[in-house]
């Protein structure tokens, strides 16, 4: 007989495969991607002008709905909308150009407070740094002179130096002097092509506010027209939460700002408003786009200032109010995410500013969180949320299996800490451990396990139960918390399931003396492998709630064992399997055994892989016999406790055969949602 701590080893038709080489479908994926980068790097002309109009289209469409809400149509309300931001645009370019000419008119006089500086740092101790430098290379160049003569033998036949040849004429080359026709063409070709692009984007602008539910079905019925339901659902939240993000974002820069500008002008630097809109502008680049925008003006203030106080305050306006917003105010109004990794931003600014230049490198953070949003909520597009989004690339049951196999007790404690603020222990040991455990399971199923692995995740999972022991099973007190503004809808998050302590858990005070002591609910663990760390759960949370448990391995109940395993004050009995599959007459004659043993204790089996067959099937359950049938710890817990309070009354003693299946069918509990 196999031991039960063995590994099942694959059947023998069953080879294991190792992984493979990328097949066509990776191809053609990869050679797409290819093509989608060469597009959008050709065809920037025709592309940045579109991405530009959508993210205009979520700025001004929450002020499109708002007009129609006043009882106004889709055409006026689209052209309101786009009439006033063009004159906002308008605005603040004319602000941007009166400031220019201002600043060039006043170049002159800041050269001569710049001359003037730079002869004063030419007399200090800096302007003698360039002849120490020189001092000191024209002493280094006579050292390697000499040691060039000491090394060199004299030779009588060296021919003296040729005779310098005679320099070339100079010729200059005159061009005519251009036409007025070509000097109108050099002015105003440069400024024709943006003009050509704002036009662009408007027209296009229109368009997609114009026929925003239209583009809207045309995206469900290429991404997500099998569920119609939950991807409408998903992309209307997508799109208010990102039109949200844009405006705030928007609000937070222009007010970041006119705090710039209004500081600079009571500092007394120079045309103020013109760099308040260059910060403001400068501020949609991630990370340094704030201190970029700071150097103009603290150059400007130095050139102003016969000294450097100016400077200096400039300096400190900037230093002191980026941190201030980015690390204040910014986390306060966001929530705790943007819903973008760090190393994505930086990534993200790189690669669009190499696709579309200095337009791409403004862009390129509210983009990238489009990016992110269609990734959330589309399944084809899950990878862009995994590649930039800032959620955890594992979930925690995969992130609890990888330290199991790490053998790392240390950082599976870690993070079972962090998701016990936010729920109870019974509801991370169904929603975490368990999931954690069944990898662990399929995995040692399969044979992909080895010996000492799973040894390790026993031992992973030992220290996590034991340390675990302190926690009590509470539900921690509820608090809100703010969404990310790009986060999925609520329906689409997993459910937190409420602990068994809450709602339907029984008094402990009625539990009776016999359920208190110890033994009275015998935890037994299935054949399995792991199946042991599953009753050793399910035992610490009935303790943790009044009822003694013991934990009972399998070999104790085998043909063998059973016989010598002692059943005095044992009043239920539950059966843990992490595994199980097709027809488990093995659990079938353990039922019978533990009928001859305790023939008045109920028994409850816990499988914990809720789609199993046996869960499913009516006829397969009659025929085990056992008398509740359960797929969560909470239910395990909340029926041994209805049963220990007499909530619910016993099922009927059985012995074996047709008996237990005819009370197992009449005495079972609906299964649980």
């Amino acid at each position: 007989m196999r031991p039960a701590s063995a590994p099942v080893p694959p059947p023998p038709d069953q080879e294991i495969e190792p992984p493979g080489v990328p097949g066509l479908s990776g191809l053609m994926t990869l050679a797409v991607g290819v093509v989608v980068l060469a597009g959008l790097y050709v065809g920037r002309e025709v592309f940045l002008p579109v991405v530009l109009a959508i993210l205009l289209a979520f700025v001004l469409a929450p002020f499109v709905d708002l007009m129609r809400r006043w009882h106004l149509g889709r055409v006026p309300s689209v052209i309101i909308a786009v009439l006033v931001a063009i004159g906002i645009i308008a605005s603040i370019a004319g602000v941007i150009g009166f400031q220019l000419a201002g600043l060039a008119s006043d170049l002159p006089r800041y050269q001569t407070t710049i001359e003037r500086k730079i002869g004063s740092l030419r007399e200090g101790s800096l302007g003698k740094l360039p002849n120490l430098l020189r001092d000191f290379g024209r002493r280094f160049d006579r050292a390697v002179g000499d040691q060039q003569e000491a090394g060199a033998p004299s030779s009588p036949g060296t021919s003296a130096p040729p005779a310098e040849e005679p320099k070339p004429m100079p010729v200059e080359v005159h061009q005519p002097e251009p036409t007025p026709l070509q000097v109108a063409r050099d002015l105003l070709l440069p400024l024709l092509k943006p003009f050509a692009t704002m036009g662009i984007v408007f027209v296009a602008l229109v368009f997609i506010l114009m026929q925003r539910e239209d583009l809207r079905d045309r995206m469900i019925r290429l991404f997500g027209s099998s569920d119609l339901h939950r991807t409408t659902v998903a992309m209307d939240d997508g799109a208010r939460r990102l039109s949200r993000y844009f405006l705030t974002q928007l609000a937070l820069n222009a007010t970041f700002g006119l705090v710039a500008g209004i500081g600079l002008w009571v500092i007394g630097v120079p045309s103020p408003a013109l760099w308040g809109v260059f910060a403001a502008l400068m501020r949609f680049v991630p990370y340094i786009g704030s201190f970029l925008a700071a150097a103009p003006p603290i150059l400007l203030a130095a050139a102003v200032d016969p000294g450097w106080s100016m400077a200096i305050m400039a300096a400190a306006l900037f230093v002191v109010g980026e941190p201030l917003m980015g690390q204040v105010v910014e986390p306060i109004v966001y929530g705790q995410s943007t819903g973008l990794s760090p190393f994505s931003v930086v990534i993200s600014a790189i690669f669009w500013t190499w696709i579309w230049g200095p337009v791409g490198l403004l862009i390129a953070t509210p983009l990238t969180l489009c990016l992110v949003v269609l990734g959330r909520h589309v399944e084809r597009l899950e990878f862009l949320d995994v590649l930039l989004g800032d959620r955890p690339a594992l979930t925690p049951a995969e992130n609890l299996y990888q330290r199991m196999l790490a053998g790392d007790p240390d950082e599976a404690l870690d993070s079972a800490e962090v998701l016990l603020k936010e729920r109870s222990l019974t509801s991370y040991y169904d929603e975490v451990a368990l999931r954690g455990l069944q990898l662990a399971a399929n995995d040692a199923t399969r044979g992909v396990l080895t010996h000492r692995q799973l040894e390790q995740v026993r031992a992973v999972v030992k220290a996590l139960v034991q340390d675990l022991g302190g926690h009590e099973d509470i539900e921690p007190p509820p608090h809100e918390t703010r969404d990310e503004p790009v986060a999925s809808p609520q329906s689409e998050k997993p459910v937190i399931r409420e602990p068994a302590v809450m709602g339907e858990m029984p008094h402990e005070d009625r539990i009776g003396a016999e359920w208190k002591a110890e033994g009275a609910v015998m935890c037994i663990a299935g054949r399995g492998p792991l199946d042991e760390a599953a009753s050793e759960m399910l035992a610490q949370l009935l303790n943790k709630h009044g009822l003694g448990s013991r934990l009972v391995p399998h070999e104790a109940v085998s043909r063998s064992g059973i016989y010598r395993l002692d059943m005095t004050g044992v009043q239920m009995i539950c059966i843990s399997y992490l595994e199980i599959r097709g027809t488990p007459a093995h659990l079938r004659y353990l039922l019978r055994r533990l009928r001859r043993q305790a023939p008045k204790a109920p028994i409850l089996v816990g499988l914990w892989p809720a789609e199993d067959a046996v869960l499913k099937s009516e006829s397969m359950r009659a025929v085990l016999g056992a008398d509740y049938y359960v797929s969560a710890m909470r239910d395990a817990v909340v029926q041994c406790l209805k049963v220990a309070t007499g909530e619910e009354e016993l099922p009927q003693t059985v012995t074996t055969g047709k008996a237990a299946t005819e009370a197992a069918a009449g005495k079972r509990l609906p299964l649980p949602a």
